[in-house]
C-alpha cells in the first residue's frame, strides 16, 4: 500500500498530537518531516518520534516532493499565510481552526486551496468524536422532533500561558468559542443569525493587557427560529468540561461527562464527578479520526467533512460575537448568501 506523505506544521501541543497521531496510528501516513519557527522544538518532537527531517522554514518542507499533505498547526494568525504556500505548492491541507482571522482571509484561504485543485479540510475535531456524532444521527433521524434550544459549554481547567495571548490566536470567542459555534449550526441543522454576547475578565486579570477577557456568554438566534446559548471558559479549576444539550420538540439529547445528581461538587480541592483535565485528553479519538479521514479524503479524493464554508459560517458568528461584546448590542451574523457567491 502507497502511503501518503505528510508533513507537520508547528509543533506546539495540537502539531505535537497531530505528528504523534500520524506516526504511529494511521498506517495509510507517513511522517515525513515537522516545521517550526523555534528549530530546536522541532528537532526535539522529531527526534522522539524518529523522524527525520525537521526545519525551521515552512518553504524547506513544502520544497520536499515526498510530502503530498500537510497538517496545519502553527499559530492562528499564521494559518492564511501557510494554507495559500501550502496550496501553491500543491500540497493538500488539513488546517486547525480558525482557517484565518477574517473573513476576507478565510475567502483567500478557500480560493488558494480552490484554485490549486487541493483538499482543504479544517480542524473541527469534534464532528469525529463518536458522542457528538451519535447525537447528529439522531437528530437528522428525526428522533429529537424540530430542534428548539442549543446549549454549549466549554471551560478548560487553567488558562494558557500569556505567550498565547501574544502569538495572535485571535479572542476566547474566535479561538475556543468556534468549536460551539460549528457545533450549533452542525447539530441544529440550522444557521445562526443574530448573537448577543457578553466578556468579562474575572479569573484571569492578567489577559486584560492583551484586551482580551476570560470568561464568554453568547446567546443565538437561529434562522428558523430556534435559540441558543455558548458558555466559554478559560479557567474552571475542576477540570476541562465540554457539554452540549441539544432540546427538541420530542426529546432532548445531552453530551458530556458529568453524572447527574441532585448536588455536584467542582473544585480543585475535590471532585464528585466524572472529568478530564484536559481536550487532547476528551477529544483524543476525535482527533485520530480527523486525521485519519484527511488521509482518506486525500486518497480517495472525497470532499472533506468539515469544509472551508464551514470555517467561514463558524468565524462570521465568532467575529459577531466580537463586535457584539464590543458594542454591547445585538449583532446579525454576516449574510452567508452573498458570501457564497463569491467563493
Amino acid at each position: 500500500m502507497t502511503k501518503l506523505g505528510v508533513g507537520v506544521i508547528g509543533v506546539g501541543r495540537m502539531g505535537r498530537r497531530h505528528a504523534e497521531n500520524l506516526r504511529s496510528l494511521v498506517p495509510r501516513a507517513k511522517l515525513i518531516a515537522l516545521a517550526d519557527v523555534d528549530l530546536q522544538a522541532a528537532r526535539r518532537v522529531a527526534d522522539e518520534l524518529e523522524i527525520e527531517h525537521s526545519y525551521d522554514r515552512l518553504e524547506a518542507l513544502l520544497e520536499r516532493k515526498d510530502i503530498e499533505a500537510v497538517v496545519i498547526a502553527s499559530p492562528s494568525k499564521l494559518h492564511l499565510s501557510a494554507v495559500q504556500m501550502a496550496a501553491a505548492a500543491g500540497k493538500h491541507i488539513l488546517c486547525e481552526k480558525p482557517l484565518a482571522l477574517t473573513l476576507d482571509g478565510v475567502d483567500a484561504a478557500i480560493r488558494a486551496a480552490r484554485d490549486a485543485k487541493v483538499l482543504l479540510q479544517i480542524g473541527f475535531m469534534r464532528r469525529y468524536d463518536p458522542a457528538y456524532a451519535a447525537a447528529l444521527c439522531r437528530i437528522e433521524a428525526g428522533e429529537i422532533g424540530t430542534p428548539i434550544i442549543f446549549r454549549s459549554i466549554g471551560r478548560d481547567r487553567e488558562p494558557p500561558p500569556l505567550s498565547f495571548y501574544q502569538s495572535g490566536s485571535g479572542s476566547l470567542f474566535l479561538d475556543s468559542s468556534i468549536h460551539e459555534f460549528d457545533l450549533a449550526r452542525w447539530l441544529m441543522t440550522d444557521e445562526v443569525a443574530e448573537v448577543h454576547a457578553f466578556g468579562g475578565t474575572l479569573a484571569c486579570p492578567e489577559v486584560a493587557q492583551f484586551g482580551e477577557f476570560d470568561a464568554g456568554m453568547v446567546n443565538l438566534r437561529f434562522v428558523h427560529g430556534a435559540i441558543g446559548n455558548v458558555e466559554s471558559l478559560r479557567q474552571s479549576r475542576y477540570g476541562y468540561d465540554i457539554y452540549t444539550e441539544i432540546v427538541g420538540s420530542k426529546a432532548t439529547l445531552r453530551i458530556g461527562y458529568l453524572r447527574q445528581t441532585a448536588l455536584t461538587s467542582l473544585s480543585s480541592d475535590g471532585v464528585s464527578h466524572d472529568v478530564v483535565d484536559h481536550f487532547l485528553v476528551r477529544f483524543a479519538e476525535a482527533y485520530l479520526n480527523e486525521v485519519r479521514d484527511f488521509v482518506a479524503n486525500v486518497a480517495t479524493g472525497s470532499e472533506p467533512r468539515v469544509t472551508g464554508k464551514d470555517a467561514r459560517r463558524a468565524l462570521a458568528i465568532a467575529l459577531a460575537a466580537d463586535q457584539s461584546c464590543r458594542d454591547s448590542a445585538s449583532v446579525r451574523v454576516k449574510d452567508e448568501r452573498q458570501a457564497a457567491t463569491m467563493l
